[in-house]
Order: C-alpha cells, then structure tokens, then sequence
C-alpha cells in the first residue's frame, strides 16, 4: 500500500465544510437553547401572573366574607362570648395578687379555651362550603373564572380574621384586667397565651372547612363538627392517658400522640410555658417527652394549613 499525499484542493475544502458544519450546528444548538429559554421564563412568568390573579380573588373573597360575618354579628357575637367566659374565670377565680396566682389563672384560662375555642371555631366555620352550596352563592362562584381552591382559601381567610380577632380581643379584655391587678411582670405570657388561642381557633376552623367540604348537605358537617370537637377535646386525651398507663411507650410515640391533637398541642404549648404541665392531664408528658415549644408551634400551624390544603383539593371534586 502506498501512502496517500494529502491535496489541499480537496482535503481543505473538506475541513471548511467540516468547520462549517459545526458552525451551523452550533448556531441551531445555541438558537434551540434560547427558545427553551423562553419558554422556560415564559412558563414561569404565566404561572407568577396566574399566582398574582388568584391571590386577588382570594383577597375579594375574604373581604366578602369578612363583610358577610360582620352583618351577620358573628364578629359581635364570638367576641362577647370569649370575653365573658374569660372575665368570668379571671374575675372568680380568687388567685391571689402574685405571680403564683398570675400562672394559675392563666392556666385556668388555658384549659377554658382548650374547651370553648375548638367548639365555637367549629361552630362558625362547619357551614363555610355546604352552608353557601345551599343558598346557591358557591354554584355562582363556581361558574365564575375562578379556581376552587383560590375559592376555599379566601372564604377560610375572611372568617380567620373574624374569629382571630375576635379571640384577641376577647381574651384581650380579660387581660386588661390581669394587667391591672398584677402589673407587667410575667404579662408576655399572657401574650402568648393569646396568640396560640387565636392559632388553636385557626387550626379547627381549617378542619371546619374541611368538614363543610366533604359535606354534602349542613346537617352533616355539623354532625361531623360535633364529632370531631368530642374526639380532639375529649376522647383522643383519654385514650392516650389509658395507653400511656398501660404500656411502655418510647418518646418518639409519645410525641407523635401529642401532636397528632391540635387541642393538646395548645395546652402542651401553654402550660408547658407555665410550668404547669403536670396539671394538665396528656399535655404533662411534654415534661417527658422534652418538646420544646418551636416544634409545638410548628404542628399548630401544620394543623392549620394540612387541613386547608386537603379542602382545597377535595373542593375540585365536588359537584354543585
């Protein structure tokens, strides 16, 4: 075989339509790569402006149910109820001027709200859904351009600042009168004892919407209501006492129990805060258990989104 002489009038014609080729296919790979990029940002932008258009309607919906609540005197009604109860308690509870009586009638008012709070949450909010699907608004609602979910968001919005409100002002009469007898010292607690009433109120009125959109018709949901307020406040802290007392159980069981009830999260929350907790039936095994108060604050705001964000898909299922 002889070797061939390479020829530049071929071989050099060669290697530009090589280099050529490349160049092409570069331009073609850099061309496809801005489309996707485009595309890309396009996507993005559609979804941020679709965000921004939901938020809105679900902005225009809370104030319709704010309005809606304040004609209707919910708003009146749900603020005199707490405020009685808890200048009630404050005002019988003969705890003497000290900081020991301080604690203890924050922890009388603790248990108080641990009661009432989860019953009136679900009481205003059980009709959210089913209550509108009756008296035809939510069929209207639902013919508009508007998502379900922005739909259930906003009407849980409109009401939480209803009945947050009126839980802080409620129990913010009751502490204007703390605050009188004991002074400053030890107030803060006080605070914080509101905030997570007003949170623990949160974390049953998402469940009550929930409940009202599964629901098919008010009286269930109000039945379901019912039973769910005996099962989290009653039952459930029952059952966990008797298991606890028959069987050994490791603390990570034990903390999956406690935080698996909103209500014994907020007494877990409150009185562990006080130092209280051996005088609150389940809420005492925090004191074994070593939870600190962010985890607690985290699964009362778990216990308020998770149920909202499941009424929130079940909602695109139901038929009006």
């Amino acid at each position: 075989m002889t070797d061939r002489t390479p020829d530049p009038r071929t071989d050099g014609g060669y290697e530009l339509r090589m280099a050529g080729s490349e160049t092409k296919a570069g331009r073609e790979t850099e061309t496809a790569v801005k489309r996707e990029s485009e595309v890309e940002t396009n996507t993005n932008t559609t979804i941020v402006s679709a965000a921004r258009a939901g938020l809105r309607q679900a902005a225009v919906l809370a104030e319709t149910e704010y309005r809606l609540a304040v004609r209707g005197r919910w708003a009146v009604a749900l603020t005199v109820v707490f405020a009685a109860f808890a200048l009630g308690l404050t005002t019988f509870s003969g705890a003497s001027v000290s900081p020991d009586g301080f604690d203890r009638t924050v922890a009388s008012l603790a248990v108080l709200a641990g009661y009432l709070v989860p019953l009136v949450a679900l009481a205003f909010g059980f009709d959210a859904i089913v209550g509108r699907e009756e008296s035809g608004w939510l069929g209207a609602l639902f013919a508009l351009p508007v998502s379900r979910s922005w739909i259930v968001l906003g009407t849980f919005l409109g009401r939480a600042v209803v009945l947050a409100s009126a839980t802080v002002v409620g129990f913010g009469i009751a502490g204007g009168l703390l605050l009188r007898e004991f002074g400053l010292t030890g107030f803060d607690t006080y605070v914080g004892f509101v905030l997570a009433t007003a949170g623990l109120g949160l974390a049953f009125l998402a469940l009550a919407v929930l409940l009202s959109t599964v629901a098919r018709e008010k009286t269930h949901a109000l039945g379901l209501s019912l039973l769910a307020w005996a099962w989290f406040v009653l039952v459930h802290d029952l059952l966990a006492l008797g298991v606890i007392a028959a069987f050994p159980l490791p603390d990570a069981a034990l903390s999956t129990m406690l935080l698996a009830n909103p209500a014994s999260v907020f007494r877990a929350l409150v009185l562990g805060t006080l130092g209280a907790g051996g005088d609150a039936g389940f809420a005492s095994v925090l004191a074994d258990v070593g939870l600190s108060s962010g985890p607690l604050v985290a699964a009362l705001f778990a216990w308020a989104v998770v149920p909202l964000a499941a009424a929130a898909v079940a909602v695109r299922r139901r038929r009006v």
